[in-house]
């Protein structure tokens, strides 16, 4: 199923579950620490400069964002985790919101974890990896910037990635540079495969 990139439009950033869309378009969601690169990903995935902002600072994401792709899906930008000059009042607003909709089974189609490729995953990413793995649905793990690594590294870093997050076999980790573009062709396949066997999409199809 082609799927085109260029067009994209964003559609609302939602505060709440009554902003979240509910119609039958699959919805691929995407998290990562708030100074992981995630908004240089979207970015590079869709080959725009800057569909996704790229906030001067982290943890610019308070809402989560949908954008809608080629109308065929619904790219959905989770806020950023992690970041420590964040009052503890707006996290606890973010891990509810977030909370919000990892609650709702009938949202998420495939989940998109984003963690730096050049180290070993936190707690927060372990704690977002256990929000996918409990959903039951799809996902995969995105290890960004990989141009800052040596290729002496790349394997043993995958590897360790893997063990943090205890990922199973069938769990696909994709090494990724938002900066150089590796991997996007490994991702963009990833969302594409899923569509095509997602029962959502069929539905919009008929």
């Amino acid at each position: 199923m082609p799927l085109n990139t260029q067009k994209a439009e964003f559609i609302r950033s939602a505060a709440g579950p009554k902003d979240f869309p509910r119609d039958p378009l699959p919805q691929v969601a995407f998290a990562g620490r708030s100074n992981v690169g995630k908004s240089s990903v979207i970015n590079r995935l869709l080959n725009r400069k800057n569909f996704a902002r790229v906030g001067a600072a982290p943890g610019k994401t308070t809402h989560i964002n949908y954008f809608r792709i080629d109308e065929k899906l619904y790219l959905v930008d989770l806020p950023g985790y992690g970041y420590a000059k964040v009052s503890q009042q707006e996290k606890a607003r973010w891990a509810k919101l977030i909370q919000s909709w990892f609650d709702d089974p009938t949202l998420m189609s495939l989940g998109v974890l984003i963690v730096d490729a050049r180290h070993k995953p936190t707690a927060d990413d372990k704690v977002m990896a256990d929000y996918f793995k409990a959903t039951g649905r799809p996902y995969v793990i995105v290890a960004n910037k990989l141009d800052k690594l040596k290729k002496s590294e790349i394997e043993p870093n995958m590897a360790l990635i893997r063990e943090t997050l205890e990922l199973p076999v069938d769990i696909k980790l994709i090494p990724f540079s938002a900066e150089k573009g590796s991997g996007r062709e490994d991702l963009l396949r990833a969302i594409l495969d899923h569509m095509e066997t997602n029962p959502k999409t069929a539905s919009v199809a008929e």
